[in-house]
């Protein structure tokens, strides 16, 4: 798979100078640098935020800011991002990464509980859950009446390494709520969804309106 993503990101968009640094970085400075969204779901992203044209987007699990600073690039005048990253030691590290980009200021940096904040944060045109794997079921319900309709809902990590096919251990909580989570997802009548196999799985979940036939 290493090789075909390789090839993958030879042909696709070049990675920007500050992210390519921001993921050496990370690597150096930081626990768990494999939880960046990286090279090529970064213009993933980016490319889905540049077609679905939202005004506001939710970000839940900042982490580093790479996923964040993928999906400003890609928002329409006047866009911005709110992102909640739970860890307050990391708030130094991002508003670093932040500072560095002249796409600064369509981001907002809120530290604390997201399920605490989502409910004084407003609406959004689009979410993307990448926090607490044991949380995925409770954000998603949080969130999901405060997206409009024809408004998407992004999930990261839904495929968890292929665990996703294999019973759970007892104790493996993130993999049962992981599993729960996808469930829960296909059996939701009022969206339609897809989960596409980039990296470690992301879902697409489009919230359709009452009328839409």
């Amino acid at each position: 798979m290493e090789g075909l993503e390789g090839y993958i990101e030879q042909h696709i968009d070049r990675e920007p100078p500050q992210l390519r640094e921001l993921y050496r970085t990370a690597n150096i400075r930081l626990l768990n640098p494999r939880m960046i969204a990286g090279h090529l779901q970064g213009r993933l992203l980016k490319m889905i935020v540049r077609m679905f044209r939202p005004q506001r987007i939710l970000e839940v699990g900042t982490f580093t800011g790479y996923a964040t600073l993928c999906m400003a690039e890609g928002l329409p005048c006047g866009g911005e991002i709110h992102t909640v990253e739970i860890n307050d030691e990391m708030e130094d590290f991002i508003l670093e990464q932040f500072d560095k980009s002249p796409l600064k200021s369509r981001i907002h940096l809120h530290i604390g509980n997201a399920l605490e904040l989502i409910p004084k944060l407003g609406c959004f045109d689009m979410v993307f859950i990448d926090g607490d794997k044991c949380e995925y079921c409770a954000t998603y319900n949080a969130v999901f009446d405060r997206v409009r309709y024809g408004g998407i809902i992004l999930a990261d990590n839904t495929l968890w390494g292929g665990k996703v096919m294999e019973k759970p251990h007892v104790s493996d909580l993130h993999s049962q709520e992981i599993m729960r989570f996808n469930d829960m997802i296909a059996a939701d009548t009022r969206t339609e969804k897809i989960i596409l196999p980039v990296r470690d799985g992301l879902t697409v979940i489009y919230k359709t309106p009452p009328d839409d036939t």
